[in-house]
């Protein structure tokens, strides 16, 4: 394997098409596709400041390295990727990937990051300004996830969540088979128009969450005090800890709970129109 250390590079492609390198205390300055259609590629203790990394590479390990904000869309089109003890103030990373770990990095400008991506895993990660994360994308393991953007994981599906803070409003929207553990999801229009979604053990906040929704279940979770006018036109059947503060016109399955605010059944309701909602 080919070592390069403690040097300094800029403009266009001055990496490109290497197999077998590792890169220590590398600064790479403004300039394009650095170390592109490269592979098997170690990079440590490193910081890259232009755009286009790495892009269409395969077996790439990133650790204690830091994406300055020039630093966008950095890895595209690349397949097993691991990025360990990183900061990443760049936005749009991860797109049409297949095989990306993350442990411990700090996202600052997550907006558009993970786009069409596969077989992600991801551990004790940080992502702000993270406008549609996860769009798109299949097969996806999270754990720690600390996350406050908007629109996130629309699309996706094969998706399971442990342990994690969804600050994001229209999350979870038009997915299919995701399932959530010990989590809190904070935001209006939670999970709207999906298909197979399992909550268990997680708070939820935000208005009218889980409308519109197949195959709905949940599992000894509990409402926050401004999750009114849940479930409308969805089939569910969950089991809720403590108060709901409004369900309206869901519509087939069954909602237990140890209260509700207000229960609206009107005109407007879907059939079959014959969910169960009881005291327990």
């Amino acid at each position: 394997m080919e070592k390069i250390s403690s040097r300094e590079f800029e403009g266009e492609r001055p990496l490109y098409n290497m197999h077998g390198l590792e890169i220590e205390d590398v600064t790479i300055h403004p300039g394009e596709s650095s170390v592109k259609e490269c592979s098997q590629v170690e990079a440590h203790d490193s910081r890259f400041e232009g755009k286009y990394v790495f892009w269409c590479g395969k077996d790439i390990a990133v650790r204690n390295c830091t994406f300055a904000p020039s630093a966008r869309s950095s890895v595209w089109h690349t397949e097993g990727i691991s990025m360990e003890d990183c900061v990443v103030d760049a936005p749009k990373m991860f797109r049409e990937c297949d095989g990306v770990r993350l442990k411990n990095v700090r996202l600052t400008d997550a907006q558009e990051t993970f786009w069409s991506c596969r077989n992600i895993e991801i551990e004790d990660v940080e992502a702000a300004g993270a406008d549609y994360i996860f769009m798109w994308c299949e097969n996806v393991k999270v754990r720690g996830l600390k996350l406050h953007g908007n629109y996130s994981f629309q699309h996706a599906r094969n998706v399971e969540i442990h342990d994690s803070d969804l600050q994001s409003k229209d999350s979870l929207w038009e997915c299919e088979n995701i399932t959530v553990y010990n989590s809190f999801i904070n935001g209006e229009y939670l999970a709207w128009h999906s298909k197979n979604v399992r909550l268990v053990n997680c708070r939820i906040g935000g208005t009218q969450p889980l409308c519109y929704a197949d195959g709905l279940v949940l599992e000894n979770c509990t409402f926050e005090p401004d999750a009114d006018l849940a479930f409308e036109y969805s089939d569910v059947q969950a089991t809720v800890l403590g108060a709901i503060p409004s369900v309206k016109n869901p519509r087939t399955g069954f909602i237990k709970a140890a209260g509700f605010g207000e229960i609206i059944i009107d005109g407007n309701v879907k059939a079959p129109a014959d969910c169960r909602i009881e005291k327990i």
